[in-house]
């Protein structure tokens, strides 16, 4: 139950910190026999703030109650 708790503090602070992810895909734009012309296209997941601060309060409950148990 720790490591599961720690798992969340850190994904916890991380979607803090950095407000989501982006990725970038490449899809082709024409493809006419030899030609062929791609494009790379960034998307971009926003993580809304209050996942993080679930993450990381879940992720600290976890840790002291894993912290109790063995107490």
């Amino acid at each position: 139950m720790k490591i599961i708790g720690i798992c969340l503090i850190v994904v916890g602070v991380l979607a803090l910190a950095f407000g989501g992810f982006s990725y970038t895909t490449r899809e082709r734009v024409v493809d006419l026999g030899p030609l062929k012309v791609d494009a790379d296209k960034e998307h971009s997941l926003p993580v809304a703030p209050i996942a993080g601060v679930a993450a990381l309060v879940g992720g600290i409950a976890l840790v002291m109650a894993g912290a109790k148990s063995r107490g």
